[in-house]
């Protein structure tokens, strides 16, 4: 999978994390995942584990008016030639126009034929 390929991918994901759009967002995951942070580790083991994960999420961006998440790719790190972990650090865009940073994280992709996520790691800001 070419950069562009990735970079599409991430805007996908992020149109589908502005718009709500929990199947969609489910549809950019490769089940079973994982959730890593500093104090736990949480497998996701199908869409409708995303999609719980995501419906509070989708109920606060709309409270606050944000329509679409915009991803700026920070780099890539080739694993395997079926593994990428990719840095992205989401801009919010609000009703208004407006940008609101977000948060950072980095995603291990599996690529190929339906390329997702399978593990997720929040990481700090630059």
């Amino acid at each position: 999978m070419s950069e562009k390929q990735i970079t599409d991918f991430f805007v996908r994901y992020g149109a589908a994390l502005g718009s709500g759009d929990l199947s969609a967002i489910a549809s950019c995951y490769a089940t079973p995942a994982l959730v890593v942070s500093d104090g736990r580790s949480l497998p996701v083991q199908d869409s409708a584990d995303v999609e719980a994960a995501f419906s509070g999420s989708a109920d606060t961006y709309e409270a606050r008016g944000l329509v679409d998440a915009k991803p700026n790719i920070g780099g890539m790190e080739k694993i395997t030639d079926v593994l990428t972990l990719v840095t992205v650090g989401w801009d919010y865009l609000d009703t208004q126009g407006g940008v609101q940073p977000g948060e950072s994280y980095r995603y291990l992709v599996r690529l190929g034929d339906n390329p997702g996520i399978c593990v997720v790691i929040p990481v700090l800001s630059a």
